[in-house]
C-alpha cells in the first residue's frame, strides 16, 4: 500500500469515518517510525500525556496515548522519560546567508536543528529580498536542514528605487515598490518586514510604510517590524509601539513586534507599560503579537548602535567622509556620545564578530588601550570596519515580563558572535523553565511551536496532530541546555536526541544525520488577490 493511501486509511479509521475504513486497519498498519512512551506535548494544551507518536512518510498519523494495537513500525524509538513536542519554529532569524549558501553543511542549519528548531523564518528586519520565487527555487534545488518561511523586506524594496538616500519616493517610485511587494506576496511571502531602526529604512515616513503594508494586507499577509526605536534614539520605545499600532489600523492587517525589548538605561522597566498598551489593543480587536529572545544583550552593527542616522545618509563612504568633516564634528560626536549613554556606556559594548583586532574586547577596553576618549575610539574602530556587537542593555525583569505573555513567541534573532544563534531555545528552557520557573514547560513549548505556526499562518505545522507534517523534537528534560556563551558563541546545545523534519530524521541519537529535509513554506495569498 502506498504511503499516502496508508495515511488516509489510518486517519479515516482514527476519525471513525466509516466501517470500511475500520476494516482497512484490522490488519497491521506499518508505520515508518513510532516514538514510544514519551511525555507528549501536542501543542494543543499546556498539559502533556504519556504516549506515542506514529509517522508515515512526512505525516503524523497518531499522537497521544498508547498507539492502537494494529500499528507496527519499521523503526521504534524509545522516548521514555523524554519530552516529545512539535518541532520549534524560530520566528525571527538571520539565517538567510547560511540557508542560501553554496556550502552544504551551512545549509543544514545545524545550530538550529540541535536545539529542536525545524522551521526558520528569514527576511526579518526588512532585510529580505523581494525575489521570493528565486529564493524558493534555490531552497528546493539545494537541500536545507530546516523548513524556511520568508518575508519580503522593506530595505531591498526601498533601495531598489531610492538607493541609500534620505528622501521620500516619488509617486512613480512608490508604485514600483508596491509592485515589488505584491509580486513577493503572490510568490508566497509571509508578509512585509521592516527594520525601521536601520538606514536607509529609517529614512521612511510612517505613511510610506503604511502604503506598502496595505499591499501585504490585500494579499492576506502580516506586518513584521524591528520597530523604529527600542530605546530613546528618536521617537522612543512607546512612540514606536504606537507607530506599529497605527500601521495595523490603517493598513488593516495583523502586526508583529520583532524581538520585543526595552533597550537602554532610559527605558528599562517600561515593559509593564508596553504590555498594557498592546493588550489594550488586543482586547479592542487588533491582531498584534511579538517575539523575544531570552538574553539581556542585544546584537547589531556597531554603526547602527552609535552613529546618528543623518551621519550614514548615503552609505558607508558618506559616513567616513563625515568623520573627517570639521563642520559636523560637534553634532556627530554629541550624537554618538548620547547613543553610547543610552546603551549604558563603553563597557557594555562587546565586539563579537568582524576584525579579530577587536573581537572579544569591549569598547572600554579599546579606548583604554589606545588612551582615547570612547567616542574617538569608536570612530577609529568604524574606520577599520563595521563590526557586530553584543550590547548589554536590558534588564532580566523586562525579559521575564515579555516572556510570560501568551502573545509572545520565541525567536533567536540569530547573529554572528552572539550565543543566541546556537542556544536561544535551549537557554529559554534551561534558565526560565528549569532554574527560575518563570514559565512552565507547556508555555515554553507553545511559545516555540503552535503560537508561531498560528501567527505566521504556517498550515499543518506547530502541532502534533494526525494529518499534520511530521516536524517533531524529542529532548531529554534533564540535559537540554545551551552551551554557547558570549565568549564561546558557537558551541552547540545539548540534550536534543531526535529531530524530524517532514518525517525524516535530521537528528538521530543526538547527532545530526546530514539529511536536508527542509522545504520552503509558502503562504497562500488571499483568493483572487493575484489575478
Amino acid at each position: 500500500m502506498q504511503k499516502s493511501v496508508v495515511v488516509l486509511a489510518v486517519l479515516a479509521a482514527l476519525a471513525g469515518l466509516s466501517s470500511a475504513a475500520h476494516a482497512a486497519t484490522d490488519a497491521p498498519v506499518e508505520l515508518d517510525l513510532l516514538l514510544r512512551g514519551g511525555t507528549v506535548y501536542t501543542g494543543d494544551s499546556n498539559e502533556p500525556v504519556v504516549g506515542d507518536v506514529g509517522i508515515v512518510g512526512d505525516r503524523i498519523v497518531f499522537a497521544g496515548r498508547k498507539a492502537p494495537a494494529q500499528f507496527v513500525a519499521r523503526r521504534t524509538i524509545d522516548a521514555t522519560g523524554m519530552v516529545v513536542a512539535p518541532g520549534f519554529i524560530d520566528a525571527h532569524t538571520h539565517a538567510d546567508a547560511d540557508l542560501h549558501s553554496t556550502d552544504p553543511r551551512k545549509r543544514l542549519n545545524i545550530p538550529f536543528l540541535t536545539q529542536g528548531v525545524t522551521t526558520a523564518v528569514i527576511g526579518n528586519d526588512g532585510f529580505g529580498g523581494f525575489d521570493i520565487a528565486a529564493q524558493t527555487q534555490r531552497l528546493r534545488s539545494a537541500p536545507v536542514g530546516t523548513n524556511v518561511a520568508m518575508y519580503v523586506g522593506f530595505g531591498p524594496v526601498r533601495i531598489d528605487q531610492l538607493g541609500e538616500a534620505n528622501r521620500a519616493p516619488t509617486p512613480e517610485q512608490l508604485d514600483v515598490m508596491r509592485r515589488h511587494v505584491s509580486r513577493a506576496m503572490c510568490d508566497g511571502a509571509l508578509g512585509l518586514s521592516t527594520g525601521l531602526f536601520y538606514p536607509p529604512q529609517n529614512f521612511s515616513k510612517t505613511e510610506e510604510v503604511i502604503e506598502l503594508a496595505k499591499v501585504a494586507a490585500r494579499h492576506g499577509g502580516l506586518y513584521d517590524s524591528h520597530i523604529r526605536d527600542e530605546s530613546m534614539y528618536n521617537i522612543g520605545l512607546k512612540g514606536s509601539i504606537e507607530e506599529v499600532i497605527r500601521i495595523g489600523h490603517e493598513a488593516r492587517l495583523p502586526v508583529h513586534v520583532a524581538h520585543i525589548k526595552a533597550l537602554g538605561v532610559d527605558v528599562q522597566g517600561q515593559s509593564g507599560d508596553i504590555i498594557r498598551r498592546i493588550e489594550k489593543e488586543r482586547a479592542a480587536g487588533l491582531d498584534i503579537t511579538a517575539d523575544h529572545y531570552p538574553w539581556t544583550a542585544s546584537s547589531t552593527r556597531f554603526s547602527a548602535a552609535l552613529v546618528p542616522p543623518w551621519a550614514v545618509d548615503g552609505g558607508r563612504e558618506a559616513m567616513l567622509k563625515r568623520f573627517d568633516d570639521a563642520a559636523v564634528q560637534e553634532r556627530l560626536r554629541t550624537g554618538m556620545r548620547e547613543n553610547l549613554r543610552l546603551r549604558g556606556g563603553p563597557e557594555t559594548i562587546l565586539f563579537s564578530a568582524g576584525s579579530t583586532k577587536y573581537v572579544g574586547k569591549t569598547l572600554a577596553d579599546v579606548a583604554t588601550a589606545s588612551n582615547a576618549d570612547p567616542v574617538d575610539a569608536a570612530i577609529a574602530v568604524l574606520r577599520d570596519g563595521d563590526l557586530n556587537i553584543a550590547s548589554f542593555n536590558q534588564s532580566d525583569d523586562d525579559v521575564r515580563a515579555f516572556m510570560k505573555r501568551p502573545w509572545v513567541m520565541t525567536s533567536s534573532d540569530s547573529s554572528l558572535g552572539h550565543p543566541r544563534a546556537y542556544g536561544t531555545f535551549a537557554r529559554k528552557y534551561e534558565q526560565y523553565v528549569v532554574k527560575e520557573h518563570t514559565i512552565s514547560l507547556g508555555q515554553f513549548i507553545r511559545s516555540s511551536s503552535s503560537l508561531p505556526a498560528e501567527t505566521l499562518g504556517l498550515k499543518q505545522r506547530g502541532h502534533l496532530r494526525p494529518g499534520y507534517y511530521a516536524d517533531v523534537v524529542v529532548f531529554d528534560p534533564a540535559r537540554y541546555a545551551a552551551k554557547a556563551t558570549y565568549t564561546q558563541p558557537t558551541l552547540l546545545s545539548e540534550g536534543v536526541v531526535t529531530v524530524l523534519v517532514n518525517g525524516r530524521l535530521a537528528v538521530d541519537a543526538g547527532k545530526p544525520t546530514g539529511i536536508g529535509a527542509g522545504q520552503p513554506l509558502l503562504r497562500t495569498p488571499k483568493a483572487g488577490s493575484c489575478t
